[in-house]
């Protein structure tokens, strides 16, 4: 286990850097983990971002199951390829999100590859 010590806030994360609690996060906690990811400096992190996240925090309580892509940004009502312009890999938005390790199925699927 690893531990994430971001301003007041300590994160209890998995040796590869997913938090070990879903129901421990926060958008101070995303704010942590954006911080760990070098996605973001400032906290609170944008609304927009904030949105994805959210989002995607609710499909998995939902299904289960990652997003589609394609379909995150319609959902959020931002522009088409919002979640790449706010997270350029799919992997880094999943962590900031507070979701568990993806399996290899989902992690191939949404590796990004420049």
């Amino acid at each position: 286990m690893e531990k994430y010590d971001y301003k007041n806030l300590t994160l209890d994360l998995d040796e590869e850097g997913y938090l070990k609690d879903f129901e421990s996060w926060t958008e101070a906690v995303a704010c942590a983990m954006a911080d760990k990811e070098k996605i973001a400096t400032e906290c609170p992190l944008s609304e927009e971002r904030l949105e994805i996240l959210r989002f995607m925090r609710g499909y998995w309580q939902k299904f289960n199951a990652f997003p589609i892509l394609r379909a995150v940004c319609k959902n959020v009502h931002q522009a088409k390829g919002c979640n790449y312009k706010q997270f350029p890999d799919p992997i880094v938005a999943w962590k900031i999100a507070g979701l568990p390790k993806p399996t290899p199925e989902v992690f191939a699927k949404i590796k990004y590859t420049p």
